[in-house]
């Protein structure tokens, strides 16, 4: 089989929306699949931001998701700085909004994510199968994480079809709904059973992809060993053990066009391998904005993730008292719970000498961290 056309479908992706490491993924792995002559789209949503990152764009087809009145466009524009061309879903009853791509400013949910989900992921199928009246057809679909989910399941119905994959980034985030909202997303109604999608009395989107794909892989060889786990399956090891024969780990690349110490334009200053004696200068500025003392000596703990307990957070949280009865500084940037948020507001009024918190994501502190840091913590 010749694979030239890629239709890469993807919640989010950097620089246009990131909540996290997917965006980079999303981001970067078409910039690097271009490079080998792929002819690969990015297929993502059109929220509020990203339709203002993106700059010029056209609209290139108006389409309806099947059992959904609205009128859909699919917006074309390039991923900024590159000509990889992005498609946006642009159904602004579901995308134009204020907020975060899942949830609102305040963390909660989004409750019409479900739908929202399935309109999207309806788009995908009508361009995978080239009835959207692009004349574009991809030869392999490329779904990521449970947004996505549900676009092999609709797929699989289909003969002939593209070829599918499925990239587990995190399979904690399964994308569950009940049966009422289930009923309520105009889809076959045979996807509802244990050997389709229904988990557990819920329906899940990310069950589609792990049934349904004709390839999986997550971002780790460890990572694959690990979901096929009691302790890391998540309740899904029996079904990917099932599918082992189709599941791969492949360990997420870096991109060093925009990871590279030697010429990050966030840092305050550059450093290669024989510089190295100018990391120091991004560390005083890291201990700058974060209102901790200037100290060469203690060493700098880095942490940028979701501040959530499936990434562990808690556990951070837990044992402060005992680490900073250590002469050492740690430094965190992410959202996540809104308790995990407070208690990490009430630990630095605690330790304001050793422990800084930002709030939010700001990408160009992800990359002072990850320079200025002597040491980084993997969430």
């Amino acid at each position: 089989m010749s694979i030239h056309k890629i239709l890469f479908v993807t919640s989010e992706a950097h620089p246009l929306i990131k909540t996290g490491g997917l965006a980079d993924v999303s981001g970067s792995l078409p910039a690097a699949l271009k490079t080998l002559r792929r002819d690969i789209r990015i297929l993502m949503p059109a929220y509020k931001s990203a339709r203002a990152r993106i700059g010029r764009h056209t609209r290139k087809a108006q389409l309806k998701a099947p059992g959904f009145p609205d009128d859909i466009a699919v917006l074309e524009g390039h991923l900024p700085g590159t000509r990889i061309p992005v498609w946006l879903v642009d159904s602004p009853r579901h995308f134009d909004r204020d907020g975060g791509p899942y949830a609102d400013s305040q963390g909660r949910d989004w409750p019409d994510n479900a739908e929202r989900f399935t309109v999207f992921n309806r788009i995908a199928e009508l361009l995978a199968l080239n009835q959207a009246g692009l004349d574009w057809q991809p030869d392999i679909v490329h779904c990521n994480d449970w947004q996505s989910g549900l676009t092999p399941a609709l797929l699989a119905r289909s003969t002939p079809r593209p070829a599918t994959v499925f990239t587990i980034h995190n399979l904690a985030y399964q994308g569950l709904f009940n049966w009422e909202t289930f009923q309520g997303l105009h889809l076959p109604g045979d996807l509802w059973s244990m050997h389709a999608m229904e988990f557990y009395g819920q329906f899940s989107f990310i069950k589609g992809g792990i049934t349904f794909a004709d390839m999986l892989n997550t971002v780790s060889p460890q990572y694959a060993r690990e979901i096929c786990t009691p302790e890391f399956g998540c309740g899904l090891e029996n079904l990917l053990s099932q599918r082992a024969d189709r599941l791969a780990g492949i360990l997420n690349g870096a991109d060093y066009s925009q990871w590279n110490p030697a010429r990050d334009p966030h840092l305050a200053a550059n450093y290669n391998p024989f510089t190295t004696e100018k990391k120091k200068i991004n560390k005083r500025q890291l201990q700058k904005l974060y209102n901790l003392p200037i100290d060469d000596g203690v060493p700098l703990i880095g942490l940028v993730g979701r501040l959530v307990e499936q990434k562990g957070f808690d556990l951070l949280l837990a044992i402060l008292p005992q680490l900073f009865q250590r002469r050492v500084q740690v430094v965190v940037l992410g959202s996540g719970d809104k308790s995990l948020e407070h208690r990490l507001e009430m630990a630095v009024r605690e330790y304001p000498d050793k422990l800084g918190a930002h709030i939010g994501y700001n990408e160009a502190l992800a990359h002072q961290i990850e320079g200025g840091a002597d040491m980084f913590l993997m969430p």
